[in-house]
């Protein structure tokens, strides 16, 4: 018998060139599920556990209608697996859980009761419920006292305080159901909001009921930014896959070695890459200041907020198309690779502390 902290440790975060999410891996079919409007316009996400680590996934199942959408992964996760339950048996005033990640912060679970089991919103049913649910909580499961699933949570209405919805585990029983009655394909399918067919093609009509196909929304891919371009360009060079560094609109983040590596616009004129490195030592601070504003590693500075050091380097935008757009990216190599030393040496040399943000063992 499964329980909510079982099940939790299912729940991973999704991100998208355009923003963040949750989902929860489906062990029994090898995939995640989350809401369609999660990651819409992608095709490629990147799926986080919560140790941290990325991996990426592949869209393979999107119903626009319901809001569901199902992610394909390269290998299994060493996850538990989860168990659905039909929602039809839910009665007012049962106590649920809401899991995920609130905007995009860490995982939480958030208490409450059922409010309405059959909301009617938008013209269609919904559960209704007091437990807090944020933009970031999308695609999670809603679970019972067993940590059953009993929906999925969706931010796509806000409108009141204290009022959150789920859509109902009995429409992702049935989108379950479609999927796997589908012929064996890593492709991309479309599940016709009209008739419900299953689409594996591009079409403007449905084959089966005719009806017209909002193409754009359905099957195309949200392009690049110039900017989000030249950064994963650099990120490809490095042998890193850009997906599972994607955090967001314009923001990246990734670890390089020990080294925790942001990206991002600042004041829209300038694109940073920064590291928190680590935190100043409690005592003999006049050696360690003398380093870092000694400037010793140009074009990267040094910077402090707070009690953290943080090693850093900035372009303004209007440069990335120019004659040094190679030589720009390559400083951003650069950066994630000096970033994994100097963390090692101002810790070994000056007596520094280990930002909360360090991976693994500095050696």
């Amino acid at each position: 018998m499964s329980s909510v902290q079982e099940t939790s440790k299912s729940v991973v975060k999704i991100t998208t060139a355009q923003g963040s999410g949750s989902g929860f891996y489906y062990k029994s079919r090898g995939i995640v599920v989350t809401n369609h409007h999660v990651i819409s316009g992608s095709r490629m996400v990147s799926v986080e556990t919560q140790n941290k680590s990325r991996v990426p996934a592949k869209v393979v199942f999107v119903d626009p209608v319901y809001d569901i959408a199902f992610l394909s992964l390269s290998a299994p996760l060493d996850l538990p697996d989860v168990g659905i339950i039909s929602s039809e048996g839910l009665a007012s005033q049962e106590k649920v859980s809401v899991l995920g990640f609130p905007f995009g912060m860490p995982f939480t679970v958030t208490d409450g009761i059922v409010s309405s089991v059959k909301q009617l919103v938008e013209g269609r049913n919904y559960i209704q419920t007091d437990a807090a649910v944020n933009p970031g909580n999308s695609g999670g499961p809603l679970v019972n006292q067993l940590g059953e699933v009993l929906g999925l949570t969706t931010c796509k209405f806000n409108r009141a305080e204290n009022v959150s919805f789920a859509l109902p585990s009995v429409d992702l029983l049935e989108d379950l159901n479609v999927y796997s009655s589908q012929p064996a394909q890593q492709g991309y399918a479309v599940k016709c909001p009209a008739c419900s067919n299953v689409l594996i093609e591009e079409v403007e009509y449905c084959p089966n009921c005719g009806s017209a196909l909002d193409v754009n929304s359905l099957f195309k891919e949200i392009p690049l930014s110039p900017l989000a371009l030249f950064v994963e360009e650099s990120m490809k060079k490095m042998g890193l896959d850009p997906i599972i560094a994607r955090n967001g609109y314009d923001f990246w983040e990734f670890y390089h070695g020990s080294a925790l590596i942001r990206v991002f616009v600042y004041r829209n004129n300038y694109l940073y890459s920064t590291s928190p490195l680590v935190k100043l030592p409690k005592m003999n601070l006049q050696k360690v200041y003398e380093y870092l504003v000694s400037n010793p590693n140009p074009p990267f500075y040094f910077g402090l907020q707070n009690d953290e050091v943080y090693f850093s380097y900035r372009i303004h935008m209007a440069d990335m198309n120019s004659m040094h757009r190679e030589k720009l990216q390559e400083n951003f190599m650069n950066l994630a690779k000096k970033a994994d030393e100097l963390d090692k040496y101002l810790i070994s040399t000056y007596g520094c502390e280990p930002s909360v943000h360090t991976l693994g063992e500095l050696n």
